[in-house]
């Protein structure tokens, strides 16, 4: 689950993380306010405005701006609060702002010894232990020093018996040049930092920049988070930033009925039971000259009122011009599935989209009879290829 700027930081100060004071807020008449609150609590005289949004590249889509006034303050809000930011994340549609961020301005004016990091911290899936991503080269451009020169991203991995160890944390802060208070500083961070990943049950942190200021101070200026689902039941407030309007609508319904669905950007929905099952099918789709329109796992506990919803949720999308049913019934039981399908045709109405369907494993003789006789347009297919060539035969 992916969480907002301003909640992120929450959690890393919960952990002992210094971090660029901020106040979130709704409206360009809060933004001042916030400024003033900022002002008596750490003395500052300038501010940065932050659009809220689950994407990154925020800066250089005009998502970001330094207001040196309470003026400033109130007029840079009042333009990025309902703007639609459009960045290298958020696609060519953008994402709607509905809230900023006011923080202090932590760049002193005229120093030229504030130098910017790049930290992360995610797990390696190939060698199943976690690692810390750093570069001293951060800031904006972090994607071209990547392509670049990435001689200059360095890797530190955890081994998970032992755990972060001090001399870990020494190396990381020798690569990026510190010295003296610095250096210490940087330890202090990178282990409360790695604190604040396992102690969330986060899929990722990524701070960028860490700032080290002239008198040496170690901070995140910037923070995006990405809790692990799986683990919110363990952390009830946590699963409470959820923010609903920046996922997409589709998913957001999916997972109301228990529907593992991802959307995608082709025109033959998917509907299976499985994520291998699920692969090969947008695979085989692909292969006939179609594009998958989603990812939708109905798992296996599926019930006639599941496909149905399944169902629906597919329909929904304007770009979908054929739909593929791929069923093996191991666990799932393919009458049900049938059921399902029959029922979201009649409760749907018409629908305008040719339906193929495949059905193997239990039960598929009966699903077969339900389909047959319901009076359905459907294609049936028996193999995964005569699948695939009905996809190909109702795009063409």
């Amino acid at each position: 689950m992916n969480i907002h700027e301003y909640q992120a930081k929450e959690i890393l100060a919960s952990h002992g993380v210094k971090i660029q004071q901020g106040i979130a807020v709704d409206t360009a008449e809060e933004a001042v306010e916030a400024a003033k609150e900022l002002n008596g609590e750490t003395g500052t005289e300038w501010w940065v405005v932050k659009a809220q949004i689950h994407a990154g590249g925020r800066g250089k889509g005009g998502g970001v701006k330094l207001a040196k006034s309470l003026d400033e303050v109130k007029k840079i809000a009042g333009e990025i609060l309902g703007m639609q930011l459009i960045t290298k994340q958020t696609g060519p549609e953008g994402k709607l702002v509905s809230k900023v961020l006011i923080t202090e301005d932590c760049y002193y004016p005229g120093d030229s010894e504030t130098e910017e990091y790049y930290m992360s911290v995610l797990l390696n899936r190939e060698t199943g232990r976690n690692m810390i991503m750093y570069s001293p080269e951060g800031g904006m451009d972090i994607e071209s020093v990547a392509e670049n020169t990435p001689e200059l991203i360095f890797t530190e991995e955890i081994d998970p018996a032992v755990g972060l160890q001090g001399f870990q944390c020494r190396k990381i802060a020798y690569n990026l040049g510190l010295s003296g208070t610095a250096f210490k500083e940087m330890g202090k961070f990178v282990v409360a930092l790695y604190e604040a990943y396992e102690g969330s049950d986060s899929s990722m942190f990524e701070i960028n920049p860490v700032l080290k200021t002239s008198d040496d101070l170690i901070m995140a200026v910037d923070a995006k988070v990405d809790l692990d689902d799986n683990a919110l039941y363990r952390h009830k407030h946590y699963a409470e930033m959820r923010d609903e309007a920046e996922e997409d609508p589709f998913e957001v319904e999916a997972g109301k009925f228990g529907l593992n669905y991802v959307k995608l950007d082709g025109n033959v929905g998917c509907m299976v039971n499985g994520a291998g099952l699920a692969m090969a099918t947008m695979d085989i789709i692909k292969l006939s000259g179609g594009e998958p329109a989603n990812f939708l796992d109905v798992g296996g506990t599926a019930d006639a009122e599941t496909v149905e919803n399944g169902f629906r949720i597919i329909l929904k999308d304007p770009k979908v011009k054929a739909i593929l049913i791929n069923i093996f019934g191991g666990i799932v039981r393919c009458d049900k599935v049938a059921e399902g399908v029959v029922a979201a045709y009649k409760n749907i109405g018409e629908i305008n989209v040719p339906i193929i369907v495949r059905l193997q494993g239990t039960n598929a003789e009966e699903a077969k009879k339900i389909i047959d006789e319901s009076g359905l347009e459907v294609l049936s297919a028996v193999l995964l290829q005569e699948a695939a060539d009905r996809v190909r035969e109702v795009l063409a």
